[in-house]
C-alpha cells in the first residue's frame, strides 16, 4: 500500500501445517493470497487479478469478488472485533464491471455494528482508476474471545498488530 498510514496486519496462520485459505494463504496454488492492512478504522487490501480470475470478456467473475468480499470481512472481525466467527450472509451488489485491465482492485472494508452475536461488516471493491464495481454488507457471527481462541484457534490481536 502506498498510503503511509497504513499497517500491514500480520497474518499469524501461515505456520500452520493445516492451513489452506483460498482467500489469505499465499502458499495456496489455487487461493487468492490477499494480504491486509489497516489504516483508521478499516482494513484494506490491494489485489492483483489474474486472466484466470475473469468471467466474461475480461471482467472479474462476480464470483470471486464474492469470496474478496468475504475474505476482507473476515479479517476485519479478527483484527477489529478482535475474535472470530463465521459467515452468517454477505449481501452483495454489483454496481459496474470490474475490468481486468485496469489492474489492481482495492478493497476498504469496515466494522458498522455488532448487534449481539452479528458484526456487521460494509466493503467496497474499486478498480484500478478507483471506480466502484461491488460493495457488500456482510453478517458475521461471533463468538467472544475466550471461545474463539478454544474452538478457532483465535491467536488474539496481538497476533494480527503486534500490540
Amino acid at each position: 500500500m502506498e498510503d503511509t498510514r497504513a499497517k500491514r496486519v500480520s497474518n499469524p496462520f501461515v505456520d500452520s501445517d493445516t492451513y489452506r485459505c483460498f482467500g489469505c494463504c499465499p502458499t495456496n496454488p489455487l487461493g487468492l493470497a490477499m494480504e491486509f492492512f489497516e489504516e483508521g478504522e478499516e482494513i484494506v487490501c490491494a489485489w492483483e487479478p489474474k486472466p484466470d480470475h475473469a468471467g466474461f470478456h475480461g471482467v472479474l467473475h462476480g464470483g470471486i469478488q464474492a469470496a474478496l468480499h468475504d475474505e476482507i470481512a473476515s479479517w476485519v472481525v479478527f483484527v477489529k472485533a478482535r475474535t472470530a466467527g463465521f459467515t452468517q450472509g454477505l449481501d452483495l451488489r454489483y454496481l459496474s464491471p470490474v475490468l481486468l485491465a485496469k489492474g489492481k482492485v482495492t478493497l476498504r472494508s469496515r466494522l458498522d455494528r455488532v448487534e449481539g452475536n452479528l458484526a456487521h461488516i460494509r466493503t467496497t471493491l474499486s478498480d484500478g482508476e478507483g471506480k466502484t464495481g461491488s460493495e457488500s454488507t456482510a453478517r458475521y457471527f461471533i463468538v467472544p474471545e475466550h471461545i474463539a481462541r478454544r474452538k478457532f484457534g483465535y491467536p488474539g490481536i496481538e497476533a494480527f498488530t503486534g500490540r
